[in-house]
């Protein structure tokens, strides 16, 4: 047998996990636990206003499919308005980040490949647990040991 070849895997909605950070709301519907370490797919659930900060993954491409809301993609430095029912493609390198400027909660479901941004995810829902919220010192080093940095803006 093709030691490649993974079984079919099914997660039911009672065993994935949910973490929250960045004021986010992340369901993680597959890890590399469950993909061969073939990438991550997530539910993302984004309040009015909020967003990541721009920032860059050096391990993993990210694929975003918006489902509901009104968002905005900063990409190629500039931001541009994207629909419910549009995808996003944002290659390893590239500074991106998006941001809810609707008034409902922005649902996109979102993959990494390879996987490992569930590992980072972790890590910084821990943080934001932390007693007296993230120190944002710490939460740019755990960052930067995924690979994931934050470069200055003008």
């Amino acid at each position: 047998m093709n030691e490649n070849i993974i079984p079919c895997v099914v997660v039911k909605p009672s065993d994935m996990k949910v973490m929250e950070a960045f004021g986010d709301r992340v369901t993680f519907r597959l890890t590399g636990r469950e993909t061969g370490g073939r990438y991550t797919a997530f539910l993302v659930e984004t309040p009015p206003g909020g967003g990541p900060p721009p920032h860059v993954h050096e391990r993993e491409d990210e694929w975003f499919q918006v489902l509901e809301g009104e968002v905005e993609f900063f990409s190629g430095g500039q931001w541009t308005k994207v629909e419910a029912g549009s995808s996003v493609f944002a290659p390893r390198g590239s500074i991106h980040c998006f941001r809810n400027v609707g008034n409902t909660t922005l649902r996109q479901l979102i993959h990494t490949a390879p996987s490992g941004f569930e590992d980072f995810f972790a890590a910084i829902t821990a943080e934001w647990q932390a007693e007296g919220g993230p120190d944002m010192e710490r939460v740019v080093a755990i960052s930067a040991d995924y690979g994931i940095s934050y470069p200055k803006m003008d």
